[in-house]
């Protein structure tokens, strides 16, 4: 029997066990005084960069206003401009830190969608390799993560000097 240790999992299984938080993931990472602890790469004049808790890959990052809301039209033109140049310094980040071919960029509005948070307007960006996916989540419905969370931040921390919004 293969066995695929994931640890870090059990957070995710258990968050998804208890009723979730009535506070907002993205304004806990926003009010955080230890942005470690809560992933958080960059925080702007009106925006943030964190990693995603539950990454679909390495290095899945969420960018968001540091304003609460759910939609584009709630967002001012300079909400709107901070998101997007943000967005591109979190490009530039990952592909001078780890290198992807590529990426997958998106945002799920609503809960049909997708949106696991529908409250809080946030762009996924996800750094793809060539070969990275394989059977794993095609037989398996399995997607393995090679590096574990804390050590993606290390690295990512390290070159955020580059960040603006």
């Amino acid at each position: 029997m293969d066995i695929l240790w994931a640890p870090w999992r059990m957070k995710y299984i258990e968050y998804t066990k208890i009723e979730k938080s009535k506070t907002c993931f993205i304004c806990e990472a926003i009010a955080t005084k230890k942005p470690e602890e809560k992933l958080v790469l960059y925080k702007g004049r009106r925006s943030i960069l964190l990693m995603n808790l539950f990454p679909y890959n390495t290095g899945h990052l969420l960018a968001a206003p540091l304003r609460h809301v759910s939609s584009f039209n709630e967002l001012s033109k300079d909400d709107l401009l901070s998101l997007q140049l943000l967005l591109r310094s979190a490009i530039n980040l990952l592909e001078k830190t780890l290198n992807p071919d590529g990426f997958n960029i998106g945002i799920n509005l609503g809960r049909t969608a997708g949106a696991g948070l529908e409250e809080h307007l946030h762009i996924h960006i996800v750094p793809r390799w060539n070969g990275d996916t394989n059977f794993m989540p095609v037989i398996m419905n399995t997607k393995v993560i090679p590096e574990a969370l804390q050590d993606t931040f290390r690295k990512l921390r390290a070159g955020c000097s580059i960040l603006e919004d």
